[in-house]
Order: structure tokens, then sequence, then C-alpha cells
């Protein structure tokens, strides 16, 4: 993939959908919390789990490490797989107050950051760029199932391609600007709910014409 395509991927992108002012959370904690809640489940399920969080005024530090695991879990239960998500969650909020808050961490350099994120129990690349991103405006690229889907759809990229590859190759065409991979990876999940499903829906897809799936399907 080069870094014309990708330039030409956000503005493709943007025109269609506008500006997508993602992520929906009220504070940085809560994508933090959020981060772990969307492992393996639509971001739906998340807005449930985050209600009940909120109706249960749960959504402080000090409260979320005061509950009981099992209760947290079942008020988390909406985003499936609540007991490993409970016992994750706990061990993220764990670092996040044993390093001072969200604040203190926002004033750490983004690569210390991301190995410290990395190192706790539950926590992949892709929820780690996810906190960094969006909960602490770094210039980090996530790559997810979307991402993958397209990426190799647009024939830019190997299915199994590496995390780290892919990152980096996203990074360095858009340069260190957090608000424009930001926009990207939120374009690329919408684009991916409303066009490149699992099963495509190629009619009207506004990357039809640079995209070899359509040629594909019709046994071109």
């Amino acid at each position: 993939m080069e870094a014309p395509q990708i330039r030409d991927l956000v503005q493709r992108l943007g025109a269609a959908f506008g500006p997508m002012r993602w992520w929906p959370a009220e504070s940085p904690l809560e994508v933090v919390i959020g981060a772990v809640l969307t492992q393996n489940t639509r971001w739906e399920n998340v807005e449930r789990a985050m209600g009940n969080l909120r109706r249960a005024d749960c959504l402080a530090l000090e409260s979320l490490l005061a509950l009981p695991e099992a209760d947290l879990g079942q008020l988390i239960r909406p985003s499936g797989y609540y007991n490993i998500k409970a016992r994750r969650l706990r061990s993220l909020l764990r670092f996040v107050a044993e390093h001072g808050g969200i604040d203190a961490l926002a004033d750490w350099e983004t690569e210390p950051l991301r190995e410290a994120l990395l190192a706790v129990h539950g926590i992949g690349p892709e929820t780690a760029d996810d906190i960094l991103l969006y909960a602490f405006g770094r210039p980090v690229f996530v790559v997810d199932a979307y991402t993958r889907r397209l990426f190799g759809r647009l024939q830019w990229a190997d299915a199994k391609a590496g995390y780290e590859s892919l990152r980096g190759q996203v990074e360095n065409a858009l340069g260190a600007d957090a608000a424009v991979l930001n926009e990207l990876h939120a374009l690329i999940v919408e684009h991916g709910k409303r066009y490149c499903r699992p099963r495509p829906r190629c009619e009207d897809c506004p990357l039809a014409v640079v995209c070899t799936e359509p040629l594909r399907r019709a046994g071109g």
C-alpha cells in the first residue's frame, strides 16, 4: 500500500460519510473502559453495558475498583464474555490507579505508555492503540477486523499481515496527525458496517471504482 492510496481513501470515505466525531464518550476514562468492552462485540452492546455502569453510578475510577468483580461482570454483561472482560477491566483500572490516574498517564510519552498498556493483562495492540488514540490523542492507527477486511479486498495487504506492519504503513503515509488517524479509523469502521461486510454490499459502495471485490464477485 502506498501513501497516495491511503490519502485517497481518507478523501473518498470522508466525502461519503462526513465527519465521524468518534469515539463517543464523555471522558477519557470512558474510552478506556469502552476499549475493553468492545473486544469481540458490536458497539451497540458496548453502549448497553456502559448504560448499565452509568445507571449504577459506576463510571468513576474509585467506584469501579470498589465493585466486586462478579458485580462488575453483571453490569457489563451485554458486552459479552463478561467474566473475562471484568478481569481485564479491573487489571487495566488498577494500572491506571497505580500510576496516578488518567491525567498522570497523559504526561507519559507515547511509546512507554504503549509498552506499559501492553503489559496489562488482556490488553493487546488493538485495545492499547484504541486507548492511545481516543483517550490520549496520540498519533497511532488502530488496525481492527474492518481494516484488515478492507485492505484485503483492496489488495493492499495480505489478511495475515502483521499488526505492527499495517499500523506502521498507515502512520508513515499520514504522518503524526492524531486527528487524521482518528478520522480514518472511524471512517473505515463506518464503511465496514455499511458496505464492506463479511458478505459485501458492493452496489453503491463509495470505493467500488478502486476495489477489486466487485470484479471478483462478478467472476472477472
